[in-house]
């Protein structure tokens, strides 16, 4: 049973908070004073970052798209945020409205909006579970009850490693491993991380101001090569990994941003 949290003092709504601040660059409206704070600074330090948030959304919709399109239908979202306009069930099902979907987070905020993302197809499945990615193996438990393990699933990590506080980043591929090991074959895997190939120096700086402001979770930059390892044994798909804009754009592609993304089937 889902409980719906309305505690101000839950939500910390005095502190900024990556969900909600992602919201506000994406034109939402489910942001606070502190989150929309936050996001001018970020954006005085690094005023491509609305263009990357769009670009970093868009892929969500393709990287699910292409995914549906090679048959996947199953999909494990982790690091849902709030709910936004191409949701992951709703690009899904448009394709196979058969679909199923699991949405995770862990803000309590997304669970307030849980409702709006339960919208499923009469044929598929739409459900939320709230845990966190530092304990996977809760996660797996949780799908388990909800998704079938000897189908296909894809994994979804798209805009969520970078806010796990590894700075080695050894734990963070020990957990994308865990749940890489964890689906069967034919599986896919979609991750979309923010890094500094691109922008460099102000992309560094508007992660200091992030971190800096009390944002929370803290944000973590990586470099393409070690993005790239989270797909180690798996087949990348087409054109590999790369800034999320030109990763199989359905225009002519957008300027590049320092989001670097990439899908993989395990074979």
């Amino acid at each position: 049973m889902i409980t719906w949290v309305n505690d101000a003092d839950a939500l910390k709504t005095h502190l900024p908070h990556s969900a909600r601040v992602w919201n506000y660059l994406l034109g939402g409206k489910d942001n606070y004073p502190a989150d929309r704070a936050a996001a001018d600074k970020v954006l005085e330090a690094n005023p491509r970052m609305l263009a990357q948030a769009r670009g970093d959304r868009a892929f969500l919709g393709r990287a699910v798209r292409v995914m549906a399109g090679e048959g996947i239908r199953q999909f494990l979202d982790i690091g849902t945020g709030l709910p936004t306009a191409e949701n992951t069930h709703e690009v899904a099902q448009a394709i196979a409205p058969e679909s199923r979907i699991l949405y995770v987070d862990n803000d309590p905020l997304v669970l307030v909006h849980a409702r709006a993302l339960l919208t499923s197809s009469p044929q598929g499945t739409c459900d939320y579970i709230q845990a966190d990615l530092n304990d996977p193996g809760h996660i797996l438990d949780e799908a388990g009850a909800r998704l079938d393990f000897t189908r296909p699933i894809a994994v979804m990590l798209v805009g969520i490693l970078h806010h796990l506080e590894d700075t080695r980043g050894e734990d963070t591929l020990a957990i994308v491993e865990r749940l890489k090991a964890a689906v069967p074959a034919g599986s896919m895997l979609a991750i979309n991380h923010p890094t500094s190939a691109i922008y460099g120096e102000i992309a560094e700086r508007s992660a200091r101001e992030w971190n800096e402001s009390g944002g929370r979770p803290p944000v973590i930059l990586r470099s393409p090569e070690e993005i790239t390892r989270y797909f180690t044994g798996w087949e990348l798909l087409d054109p590999g990994v790369m800034s999320c804009t030109h990763w199989r754009p359905e225009a002519p592609p957008a300027e590049q941003v320092d989001a670097f993304a990439g899908v993989a089937r395990k074979i």
